[in-house]
């Protein structure tokens, strides 16, 4: 009996005890996690073809891309609650969101997880990089200088969005959220300050500034591991690098990302370093990034220099697929057993905002542009805009990066509100072709998409030509295409479809230079439409015309352009594509405090601010007062698909090219306040809304001009990978010098090296190993692709090193990695390297 009961009492006391310990181990990680939210960061490589395709923004048939400045990313968060709803947010490295890149992804993602990710609560953003491959929308207009539909820039960029997501989703683990805001002052300047200018006084009186200054990020912190990542918000343009640029790149913001997941590995990596001195648990293996990985100064230069004169350059040799990605740095970097640190500066109303901050001035006088207008002695090709680094827009994009990660970094350090609560979302599909838009007791509509003169005047980030003007609201079609005796402009003139009176009543004051929305040759042309994007511009085409050769500057889709399409449609049999062209879709998610408005479109600041504010008003008055005054509201630009620019109603009526570019009519950002309020109403009181008209899938319709790599071949006696031009013999190069060393190639198109690398710098350790040190997807260096004539089969690759200040000393040398196609169409891959050279 004595027995038993002792036992009993000892179970009892040993439940009483793991009890104990199970509510203090509760308590213990709700004071970690007090949000109860899982979340999960991916990152995956998106870079496209870099050789023969043009780049999307510009709408400048001579940049084809030529090379990789940095490679591109699509980078992605999932939050979600532990028995509720999520949220998934992608942010692409690409100039913006496509219909037909949203459709597939939300397909593969629905044959993978069912209904857990849709179209409701998936959103899919671009940074509006001017500097990417184009082809990967399904709309006629912005594929129109890239000769159609490209298929590899369209797949790489859905593979990598389902992998970001997937790896996303598969690290969800327990964490926390935290928020915070800050001012970054010189990073984006107002291109168009007198269409600012025309909103009323009382309203502009409120801010201090004619564009959006305030920084919002995010910080995303794992229980376990510490902070993992971060995304932030900001509006400034993704053109830093200009019209005339051909090599790949994620511009400013894509250099700011790049620099914030860089410095996190680094100081993740010198922390783990001390922490290992600190237990003496050995010498830890660090990579080349760390500072303290430098060797002794005065380490023997002559001992270096007979070391590298023992590597020379190779004949070329062959490769495997995965060699380069095995190279790749970052991978050597990351710790196999925490998460990657991701990190992503995405877009919002950036419309009328520009990256280059020092302002606009004429190239023929340096004199500062007209300011109305935009023009110089009343031509607008002359007025052009300029980055802090001018002339080098190199440098103007790492200044503009640099800054944003700046910023970045202090927020993320003094990042302490935590955003708790509800994970929500609402989705609709709109019409905005004519759309019912109240405004007190009238009603007004929007109107089927049309673009303004000054569309094709372009911006001071790259002008347009033929003497078109932003502000002018005066314009006529007969002024500009009728020209006597001009067969060519009369051609021209007659094709365009005249707009009826309808449609110049409700776009006025834009005078309607392409009525897309009602164009129906040689597709239906509405949705977004031509375009100098917002991002201005000129197509360049050689059009012969009986027996006159002239060369032309077109606007996005342009003059010669419809007479190719008109080509086009008639070998096709005249089978039209049949599009739903104005249906835009419109999103809200939702984490805890922070919403995010998904809009498909560029908003100018102003504008921005309008829809901010009714939204922000529908949260905070309802009866639930799930929200208080600390709500943060962001906008998410160029989402889900896009439709070009969004203006105030007074910045339309001045008809620059914002405005010009607002597609829908002057009643647009009305329209997006009145679905944006719906949504909100929607998203506090739990109900759900009507999912509206699907947009078309036009995947199988596309048509493609690009000619498909045919043959690699190099000069007799030369193998893929051999180097055509080396490094000096004996050569010792110190920091901030430029390295070059150049290649017999093959067309990158072949493979495009995800994850990968086409470029690699190595440096000596030990004397026999080489180690990655910097790659494709460094700032530093650069892999540029060329032909020695346009039709030839032969190519070589030009690396070049700018030699960073921060890079160790010590024996280096360049590396190539490519791959060519045979005759036949096998693909074999190679590798060459150059002799090696000391840094010191």
């Amino acid at each position: 009996m004595d027995i038993f009961s002792r036992g009993y009492c000892g179970i009892w006391l040993q439940m009483a005890s793991i009890w104990f310990v199970v509510v203090l181990m509760q308590n213990f990680r709700g004071s970690l996690s007090t949000s109860n939210y899982l979340i999960g960061l991916g990152s995956y490589d998106i870079t496209g073809p870099a050789a023969d395709v043009n780049m999307m923004g510009y709408a400048n048939t001579e940049q084809i891309a030529s090379g990789v400045h940095f490679r591109l990313r699509a980078r992605a968060f999932i939050v979600a609650e532990p028995r509720g709803s999520r949220a998934v947010y992608v942010n692409l490295d690409a100039c913006m969101a496509s219909q037909i890149v949203t459709i597939k992804v939300l397909e593969r993602l629905k044959a993978r997880y069912g209904g857990l990710y849709t179209e409701q609560n998936v959103a899919i953003s671009g940074i509006h990089t001017h500097a990417g491959p184009g082809g990967y929308l399904q709309y006629v207009v912005y594929i129109v200088t890239s000769l159609g539909f490209v298929r590899q820039s369209f797949d790489v960029i859905v593979d990598g969005i389902e992998k970001s997501i997937i790896q996303a989703h598969e690290n969800l683990r327990p964490g926390s959220i935290f928020v915070n805001k800050g001012e970054l002052l010189d990073a984006g300047v107002n291109r168009s300050p007198s269409a600012y200018l025309n909103n009323p006084a009382e309203e502009r009186n409120k801010y201090k500034y004619d564009v959006d200054k305030e920084m919002t990020l995010i910080k995303f912190v794992d229980d376990e591991w510490g902070a993992i990542g971060s995304f932030n918000w900001f509006a400034t343009h993704g053109t830093s690098m200009s019209r005339t640029n051909s090599l790949v790149s994620g511009d400013n913001k894509g250099a700011a990302a790049r620099f914030m997941e860089d410095w996190f590995e680094k100081k993740v990596h010198a922390e783990n370093l001390d922490s290992q001195h600190a237990n003496k648990s050995g010498t830890a293996k660090i990579p080349r990034r760390v500072s303290s990985i430098v060797p002794n100064i005065n380490e023997n230069r002559k001992e270096w220099m007979e070391v590298a004169a023992s590597f020379k350059s190779s004949q070329g040799e062959p490769a495997t697929r995965f060699s380069s990605v095995a190279k790749r740095v970052r991978n050597s970097l990351r710790l196999a057993n925490r998460p990657r640190f991701v990190s992503a500066f995405c877009q919002t109303n950036c419309g009328d905002v520009s990256p280059n901050v020092l302002g606009a001035f004429c190239i023929d006088t340096g004199l500062p542009c007209d300011f109305n207008h935009s023009t110089c002695n009343g031509k607008n090709e002359l007025c052009y805009g300029r980055g802090p680094g001018y002339p080098d827009e190199f440098e103007s994009t790492r200044i503009i990066g640099e800054r944003q990660f700046k910023k970045a970094i202090e927020l993320f350090n003094k990042a302490t509100e935590q955003l708790k609560g509800k994970v929500g979302y609402r989705h609709a599909y709109v019409n905005f072709s004519n759309l019912e838009v109240a405004q007190g007791n009238d009603v007004v509509k929007t109107c089927p998409a049309a673009m303004g003169f000054a569309f094709a005047a372009g911006t001071t980030d790259g002008p347009g030509a033929f003497d078109f003007k932003q502000g002018d609201d005066k314009a006529s079609i007969k002024n500009i295409l009728f020209y006597p005796g001009n067969a060519f402009w009369r051609l021209v003139r007659n094709f365009l479809k005249t707009p009826n009176q309808e449609q110049v009543n409700c776009q006025h004051p834009k005078p309607i230079l392409l009525d897309t929305g009602e164009m129906e040759r040689p597709y239906a042309w509405a949705l977004s439409k031509s375009k100098a994007y917002a991002f201005p511009t000129v197509i360049s085409l050689n059009c012969k015309i009986g027996n006159t050769k002239s060369k032309m500057m077109v606007y996005g889709v342009g003059m010669c352009s419809m007479v190719i399409f008109w080509s086009i449609d008639i070998l096709i049999g005249g089978d039209r594509i049949i599009t739903m062209p104005a249906i835009l879709p419109v999103q809200i998610l939702r984490i805890g405090q922070l919403v995010i408005l998904s809009v498909p479109g560029e908003f100018t600041t102003m504008a921005g601010r309008r829809l901010r504010d009714a939204v922000k008003m529908v949260l905070t008055s309802g009866a639930s007062k799930e929200f208080g005054s600390n709500v943060h509201i962001v906008i998410s630009g160029l989402t889900n698909t896009y439709s070009q620019y969004v203006t105030t109603f007074e910045e339309y009526e001045v008809q620059r090219y914002e405005g010009a570019s607002t597609l829908y009519g002057p009643h647009t950002l009305s329209a997006y306040i009145q679905e944006f309020r719906k949504l909100g109403a929607a998203l506090i009181s739990g109900r759900p809304v009507e999912p509206g008209p699907q947009p078309p899938d036009l995947l199988d319709k596309q048509i493609s001009l690009l000619t498909p790599v045919v043959l690699d071949s190099t000069p007799s006696g030369a193998k893929f990978g051999k180097v055509k031009s080396d490094v000096a013999l004996n050569s010792t190069f110190k920091r901030g010098d430029m390295v070059t060393v150049t290649f017999w190639s093959a067309c990158p198109r072949n493979d495009l090296l995800t994850e990968g690398t086409f470029a690699l710098v190595e440096i000596l350790q030990d004397q026999k190993t080489w180690v990655p040190a910097y790659d494709d997807d460094d700032f530093c260096l650069r892999f540029i692709w060329s032909r020695p004539s346009k039709l030839s089969p032969q190519s070589y690759a030009t690396i070049e090193w700018r030699i960073p200040q921060s890079a160790v000393s010590g024996v280096y040398r360049i590396r190539h990695f490519g791959a060519a196609k045979a005759l036949l169409g096998s693909i074999s891959h190679f590798t060459g390297s150059s002799s090696a050279f000391v840094v010191a």
